[in-house]
């Protein structure tokens, strides 16, 4: 894990050594155990070194291999080390030690532009290839890692962050408006349509499951991994044989990330995924000596939960029982008293580099870090992607789905029971596939109810709204949620991963903390796509294959509850109560920015400003439109005071 850098010029002439150093000097900033770099002729590479495992302790990196003039620099933890080990015919006395850059590097030499086909695991890496005089890199699959880039008529610089290339002399400053209006436009948690571009005008990045290839002046991206959504199902004799098969993948996963010479930690919920992750991962760390640590967020001891029945904002009971069950843990329960949705934006837009969505979250997916850097954390785990691969299985959708195919022998059955499962009259279950069997027949859908936040003229300018209606990520795509349809877009919309490596990067270099994801492991899944959807529903119990293969793993009132699930930043508001009046006052000096009204539709913020209560909006008010509306224009305002 570390940042990387590079410049090289197209023209062939010398690397200035004032431009490298400050491309460096801007990763000062977070912590590293060394810092090197490489500077021949019209070329520059350098790395910001975080040691995370025992094979990066002293590496050389970059790294030059004078027999095959190939030069790498990488920000990489590769997985899948002992098959690359027997493809590359590696002799067992080399293996022990080789750091992840040589193994890229090998593999590189022996497939070439397609060495990331064979890679598995969190990377970013660039490759100058001196006999071909051609740049190679690549991001992984699902973008875990950042790698941004910048382009003139005579130069071409990569880096790991942003920052740095505004440290150069001829990188301007500028706003990249597409990339702004399209943030504004879009309703959901997404802020592109696509992940190449970035804030900023030049800079862009290289897509997850893209490399990069620079000859002769000329830039080639290509794609090279695409998760199959529709590939042949797996065949397996019995249900056992499918959770077998399971437990083994993700075994694998887990082991794979828990590779490290500091201390694990893992962040852990009252659910299902992150409890499969730390339930996978206890027991394998006790063979080895090693203590789990869990990182759990709590609301403050004051915060009255105005949550449905169904939902659960204090989930301590649940993690706890978790904990006990899988033994082998240090668990650690955190409130983060103070801190709030508001009190963290000038740090997240200091941490992200651009305006983001996650407020709610904000506050406390920032303290986790911060506390397992305190306790000599190095790698920490999470579920994030479970949803979508290992916990699949969404119960109301299927039925929906019986019914399209005309198993109404078989609907009855399913709705029946999982009505006695959740505790819930059937009449209610009925009435809610009734309204999803026709909104999926309707057409057209509604517009939705979120406002369009962004200047109709603005919108105008740079085509936005056909732009994100075309690639349905507009309101009316918004208004109605269907999990088969939002799995597709997981895996086939690049733009939805993004975020979470975008995140993940820029929080591991600030607190020397890998974040990484068992359930977002490729060859996971792979297998999870494959598995039969009988396999994750039947009898009314949804999420059925990890509820199976988590027995004696989990305890029943974890594995098997289907009727309570946590709601994580529910008390954002009740936080904010301090600051409220601040709030309203800054929103309302947006209103009156001139610059802010060229963006923003005053009409809609005023709006929603008025529909605020002043001084005690509610609790329940953090997962409201209006809400969402008055945040997201105070972070892009103040990212536009910090940047001009």
């Amino acid at each position: 894990m570390s940042a990387i850098a590079g410049l090289i010029n197209l023209n062939n002439e010398p690397v200035s050594a004032e431009y490298g150093r400050a491309m460096m000097n801007a990763l000062a900033q977070f912590p590293s155990d060394d810092r090197q770099s490489y500077r021949q002729q019209n070329v520059f590479m350098g790395c910001h070194l975080q040691w995370i495992t025992e094979e990066s302790v002293g590496e050389q990196l970059p790294f030059y291999d004078y027999q095959k003039q190939l030069v790498i620099t990488a920000d990489a933890l590769i997985d899948n080390r002992k098959e690359l080990f027997d493809q590359l015919q590696i002799a067992k006395q080399d293996q022990k030690g080789m750091p992840d850059s040589r193994l890229i590097l090998l593999a590189y030499e022996k497939w070439g532009e397609d060495s990331p086909m064979y890679l598995r695991g969190d990377f970013s890496f660039m490759i100058w290839d001196e006999k071909e005089r051609k740049l190679f890199g690549a991001r992984d699959f699902s973008g875990t890692r950042t790698l941004y880039y910048y382009r003139d008529s005579s130069r071409f610089a990569f880096c790991t962050m942003i920052q740095p290339f505004l440290s150069l002399p001829f990188v301007k400053k500028r706003i990249n408006e597409l990339w702004l209006a399209e943030y504004l436009a879009i309703p959901g948690m997404h802020e592109t349509v696509e992940p190449f571009s970035t804030v900023y005008e030049n800079i862009d990045q290289i897509p997850p499951s893209h490399s990069l290839t620079l000859v002769n002046g000329k830039i080639t991206i290509k794609k090279y991994e695409t998760v199959k959504m529709d590939a042949e199902k797996l065949k397996l004799r019995s249900s056992d044989d499918y959770i077998e098969a399971f437990q083994h993948v993700f075994q694998k996963a887990v082991a794979a990330r828990t590779r490290t010479i500091h201390s694990v930690g893992s962040q852990l919920s009252g659910g299902l995924d992150s409890g499969s992750v730390v339930s996978f991962a206890a027991p394998h760390l006790k063979r080895q000596n090693k203590l789990l640590q869990t990182f759990s967020y709590v609301p403050e001891n004051d915060f009255k939960d105005w949550t449905p029945k169904s939902r659960i904002a204090d989930e301590r009971p649940l993690i706890k029982s978790t904990v006990n069950f899988v033994g082998n843990i240090k668990d650690h329960y955190l409130d983060f008293k103070g801190r709030s949705p508001y009190s963290e934006i000038n740090e997240w837009l200091e941490i992200y580099e651009m305006p983001y969505k996650f407020f709610e979250n904000s506050f406390w997916t920032k303290g986790i870090y911060q506390t397992a850097q305190q306790q000599g954390v190095g790698v920490l785990l999470n579920g994030g992607r479970g949803n979508w691969t290992v916990s699949w299985g969404p119960a109301l959708e299927y039925q929906t789905l019986l019914f399209k195919k005309l198993r109404l022998i078989q609907l009855f059955r399913e709705v029946n029971q999982y009505s006695k499962n959740i505790g819930a009259k059937k009449s209610r279950v009925w009435s809610v596939v009734k309204g999803k069997i026709i909104a999926e027949l309707s057409s057209p859908k509604s517009a939705g109810s979120f406002p369009l936040l962004i200047n109709s003229s603005f919108a105008d300018k740079t085509g936005v709204l056909e732009k994100i209606k075309e690639h349905k990520m507009d309101a009316a795509s918004y208004s109605y949620f269907n999990s088969y349809e939002a799995r597709r877009k997981q895996f086939e919309k690049l733009t939805f991963c993004n975020i979470t490596g975008t995140n993940g990067t820029k929080l591991s270099l600030r607190y020397k903390v890998m974040g990484r994801d068992p359930t977002n492991d490729l060859d996971v899944i792979n297998f999870c796509l494959s598995v039969p959807e009988d396999q994750y529903v039947q009898n009314g119990v949804d999420r059925l294959l990890i509820r199976r293969a988590t027995e004696n793993y989990l305890p029943d009132d974890i594995r098997l509850n289907q009727k309570v699930r946590g709601i994580q930043g529910s008390d954002g508001i009740h936080r904010m109560q301090q600051d409220w009046k601040e709030f309203m006052a800054e929103v309302y000096q947006v209103t009156q920015d001139p610059i802010m009204k060229d963006l923003i539709d005053m009409d809609v913020l005023r709006a929603a400003l008025s529909r605020t209560d002043p001084t005690n909006p509610g609790t329940n008010y953090v997962y409201n439109a209006n809400f969402k509306t008055l945040m997201r224009s105070i972070i892009v305002s103040r990212f536009i005071k910090k940047i001009i």
